[in-house]
This record gives structure tokens, sequence and C-alpha cells, in this order.
């Protein structure tokens, strides 16, 4: 399993939350600090580590043009392995269940 492209472009901070896998993390950061970056790759992590089924991860945002950005950058870092994750705004999760 090489090292992929996408976690070297994350800072020390960034990347000890997308690496912690024991337990909750919070992310705690003001605008513009790279929290979708952090959230996205934490996802694509999971995956690629195989830590996680897509079908086991939720996440959770307020609008669908969040939602697709997430889905988009996913998609883009583990490609079709992301199928099947749980992602979208309160109200599509609450209706999808």
């Amino acid at each position: 399993m090489s090292f992929p492209e996408w976690l070297s472009r994350l800072n020390e901070a960034q990347r000890r939350a997308v690496e912690t896998t024991d337990g909750p993390v919070l992310v705690l950061a003001g605008a513009g600090t790279g929290k979708t970056r952090v959230l996205t790759t934490r996802l694509a992590y999971l995956l690629w580590r195989r830590l996680a089924y897509p079908s086991q991860l939720l996440a959770v945002t307020f609008t669908n043009k969040a939602a697709r950005e997430m889905k988009e950058r996913v998609e883009a870092m583990v490609g079709e392995a992301a199928d099947g994750i749980w992602l979208g705004t309160f109200h599509s999760i609450a209706a999808r269940i």
C-alpha cells in the first residue's frame, strides 16, 4: 500500500486528525483553515486503510452544495471505494433513514 499523495497536502495538525483512528476526533477551527479538507481526507483515509466499509461512514452537512463537494473530493481521492458512503444534508440523510 503506497503512501497516497493527498496525505502529503495536509499540515501536521490536519494530518494528526486524519490519521487518528482510535476514538472520536474533534475538529475545531476557524473559517478557511481546512476543516472540510480534514473531514474528507479522514473519510478517504479510513477507506484507503480498509478500516471501514463505505456503508459504515456517515458525514452530515448543512447544504447540498457542501455535500456534493465533499463527495466529489472523497471520490477524487479513493475513486469507486467511496461508493456507498452516507454523505448528505441533515434532511437527505433523515429521508434516507
